[in-house]
């Protein structure tokens, strides 16, 4: 290996050792190997435009432009002409993730969750800083002054985890820049021979040639010592004189304390509730958190409180610092509940995955016993489970008993004022509260008269079809963030939780703001699976005599409660259900005339084809000219038919899912959900097999930009399948074509030109063709070796024997 080789290598080498420090700061740690795999083929390039030679700025510029194009195939495959090469969508995809990668580092507790954009800030800096220690050290000949990327490499991983195994990363991340500075001594001893200087030192010494004799130490590597001695220790000193950062992805704020959903130990995440739902929310994949079995008659109104926000300064809420005392045998009755609330007692196994650590247990409210292994303790005021001296969640399996009140419309109605602490306490806003917010609130319940209509009116106006539910949107739970929202109308969980909950309270209605999960999904052994985007966040409304009571403000999550769908006491509004955001009333559209047409001639292309050949074969005459004729016909029809091959496919599909026939009602709901799912997909919406109908529908809603009738008939898809899978006697749903027509007129509206194009002649659901083609080849194969093996096992026995 030449001198420049050997260096190349040791650069690379002596990157990736030091990026080796950022690995406890996320996991899993997958994404080391992606920057490995990034950082050799850079050095390659780098190597390959030095032999040629390039000049130096073309060489960097090289190994640059080779980083970008493995970075877009890697990240932004989708976005990108022909998967590799960057247009102006992989560029904003690219500075998406790194905005994305910006907002969940202040977000989640060391170790980090790898999401994408985390995933990208990673790989793309120790990227970065492989490519100018490549430049410094190989390139431009200087090995020395390559030591300071690597050092900024090291002081911000070691700037921001604080563990106790960080001297052997910085040992790693030493041994490699050593490892350099020596390559380079023995690079330029192997051009320039042996370096005479100052007086001869005792012991052999064996120079290029392999010569012994005295001498001095070389000068390329008596300054490398010293140069790695300074950096070394600059090194030791900085983590040192750093701020120290903590914080979201900065520091782990331990079980127990904070005001964040939990806390991170080992390789376990967290999250604030303020900020950080969101990123939950926008997770590309639903990493399963806990599972649970329940005996709850009622699975929809199983949410999992984790704790309760219910101080608000005017910038956040945050919860109380009450005391903590041991877990009693048997809870206390809840605060300001009566005897005569009905209720069902219900008994629930919850088992959390060892990779999710968090200082409170999720539990359904209000709990009655907990029984858990380890160092919990009860917060009596917000009714939480709290771990102490560090104990979290992780891998945790435990038992409650709770409570799934029952209250009625006429109990809540005839509350009370509340008095006394509870409204000293759960009614104050912040002077700083812009007056618009407490206007709105007596708008729209101005003709309730009691604090019960008047929640139900706060609660009808989030779900009337006003907002948009939007996890992009930007998040924030102060006064000003507040406001805004009730300006653009456009949030998630979080806005319209503590939205709703200040409006409440400035009507005078004890509120605080949950924060947990939803129910989750049903899985096929009888368990229910919670995932990070079921993380949600809603209010809860104190009514003397009933107690603490849940409210669901928000569109498209959750089940809003029973108590809060009775209108037979409200004094205004709709008295819709609010979950369906006025449905009932809207007329759906009904399929054109022209697509009914097309509907009915999905085979007349291929039918006048084949009257075409038929009529071109019976035209030529006998011999090879009429053969000819044939073949070259053949070839024009497939050159014209194979392109429409899968809008011919697609269009047949589709009337077949819709005509109906003599199919059961069940089997035609579930027609009509496959083609809505399948239609999102030809508009590049991927199907996701563990969503449930409504959070399925609630993100084409979001990513196809459905709003309108289109947004309404996706909701009644998704109530229409919730009710033929989970009712016990589910009612025969109407008009479930128009509605599937409904939403794809809704995302070919939206959609770009080029989408659209995609949508109709290349769909994405044309993929079930080709899974269809290799499942039937494989069952084939398999078929014909069982046949194969029956018909020579005789021979095989017979040659057994002989043997």
């Amino acid at each position: 290996m030449s001198g420049r080789a050997r260096l190349t290598v040791f650069a690379a080498l002596a990157s990736l050792m030091a990026a080796a420090a950022l690995l406890p700061l996320a996991s899993p740690r997958g994404w080391y190997a992606k920057a490995v795999l990034c950082v050799v083929l850079q050095a390659g390039v780098g190597a390959g435009a030095r032999r040629v030679p390039l000049a130096r700025p073309l060489t960097v510029l090289a190994q640059l432009v080779v980083s970008l194009l493995v970075l877009t195939a890697m990240f932004t495959p989708h976005q990108a002409l022909g998967g590799v090469l960057p247009g102006p969508q992989a560029f904003r995809q690219l500075g998406q993730l790194v905005q994305d990668g910006m907002t969940d580092v202040t977000n989640f507790a060391i170790p980090a969750p790898v999401t994408p954009g985390i995933r990208f800030l990673l790989v793309a800096g120790v990227l970065l800083i492989a490519l100018a220690v490549d430049a410094i050290a190989v390139t431009y000949n200087s090995a020395a002054p390559a030591g300071l990327p690597l050092l900024a490499l090291y002081a911000v991983a070691a700037g921001l985890e604080d563990g106790g195994s960080q001297w052997l990363y910085f040992l790693i991340a030493a041994s490699g820049y050593l490892l350099l500075l020596l390559a380079e001594g023995r690079d330029r001893l192997s051009r320039w021979g042996r370096v005479f200087g100052g007086a001869p030192r005792q012991g052999n010494w064996a120079g290029p040639a392999g010569a012994a004799g005295g001498g001095a130490p070389l000068a390329p590597v008596r300054t490398g010592r010293r140069i790695g001695a300074m950096a070394l220790g600059i090194a030791v000193v900085l983590p040192v004189v750093l701020p120290s950062l903590s914080g979201g992805l900065l520091g782990s704020t331990g079980g127990g304390s904070g005001n964040g959903l939990g806390g991170g130990v080992g390789n376990a995440t967290s999250v604030r509730p303020e900020v950080a739902l969101q990123d939950y929310l926008n997770q590309p994949d639903n990493r399963e958190v806990l599972t649970y079995r329940t005996n709850s008659p009622d699975a929809t109104g199983m949410y999992l409180r984790i704790l309760s926000l219910d101080q608000f300064d005017g910038t956040q809420w945050s919860a109380s610092k009450d005391d903590k005392v041991d877990i009693p045998d048997v809870l206390p009755t809840p605060q300001g509940q009566a005897g005569d609330v009905k209720y069902t007692e219900v008994d629930t196994s919850v088992a959390v995955d060892r990779d999710y650590a968090q200082g409170w247990l999720p539990m359904p409210y209000p709990a009655l016993r907990v029984r858990a292994d380890g160092d919990w303790r009860y917060e009596p005021e917000g009714r939480m489970v709290v771990g102490d001296h560090g104990q979290t969640t992780a891998g945790l399996q435990y038992q409650v008993g709770s409570m799934q009140l029952e209250p009625t419309a006429a109990q809540l109605a005839a509350a009370p004022p509340a008095a006394g602490k509870i409204a000293e306490q759960y009614e104050k806003v912040p002077d700083s509260l812009p007056a618009v917010v407490a206007a709105t609130a007596r708008q729209v319940t101005q003709s309730a008269t009691t604090d019960y209509e008047r929640a139900l009116d706060l609660q009808r106006y989030f779900t009337s079809g006003q907002f948009v539910y939007d996890t992009e949107a930007k998040s924030g739970t102060g006064v000003d963030a507040i406001a805004r929202f009730l300006q653009t109308k456009r949030g998630f969980c979080v806005h319209f939780a503590f939205t709703m909950a200040t409006m409440a309270r400035t009507l005078h209605i004890p509120a605080r703001v949950a924060v947990g999960f939803t129910p989750g999904s049903l899985t096929t052994d009888g368990t229910m699976s919670v995932g990070l985007k079921d993380a949600h966040a809603w209010p809860e409304l104190y009514f003397e005599g009933i107690g603490w009571t849940r409210f669901e403000p928000t569109p498209y999550r959750g089940t809003a409660p029973s108590y809060t769908l009775s209108t037979s006491t409200a004094g205004g509004g709709d008295t819709s259900d609010p979950t369906q955001h006025g449905t009932g009333s809207t007329a759906r559209p009904t399929p054109t005339t022209s697509s009914q047409c097309a509907a009915q001639h999905d085979l007349g292309p291929a039918a006048c084809a084949s009257a075409a050949a038929a009529g071109s074969g019976g035209s030529g005459g006998s011999g090879f000219g009429g053969l000819r004729l044939a073949g070259l016909v053949l070839i024009a029809l497939l050159v014209l038919a194979v392109p429409t091959l899968p809008l011919l496919w697609r269009r047949r599909v589709r009337a077949g899912r819709l005509r109906g026939g003599r199919e059961k009602a069940d089997g035609l709901v579930l027609s009509a959900w496959h083609e809505v799912l399948d239609t999102g997909w030809d508009y590049g919406i991927q199907p996701d097999g563990s969503e449930t109908p409504r959070r399925a529908m609630s993100r084409m809603v979001t990513e196809g930009r459905l709003s309108g009738p289109a947004a309404e008939a996706a909701t009644s898809l998704a109530s229409a399948v919730e009710r033929t899978l989970y009712a016990p006697q589910p009612q025969a749903a109407t008009g479930l074509a128009a509605d599937v027509h409904a939403v794809r007129a809704g995302l070919h509206a939206s959609a770009g030109r080029g989408a659209r194009l995609r949508a109709r002649f290349f769909p994405r659901s044309f993929v079930r063709v080709l899974w269809s083609a290799s499942a039937t080849t494989a069952s084939v194969s398999a078929s014909l070796s069982r046949t194969m093996e029956r018909l020579t096992a005789p021979l095989r026995r017979r040659l057994t024997r002989t043997s």
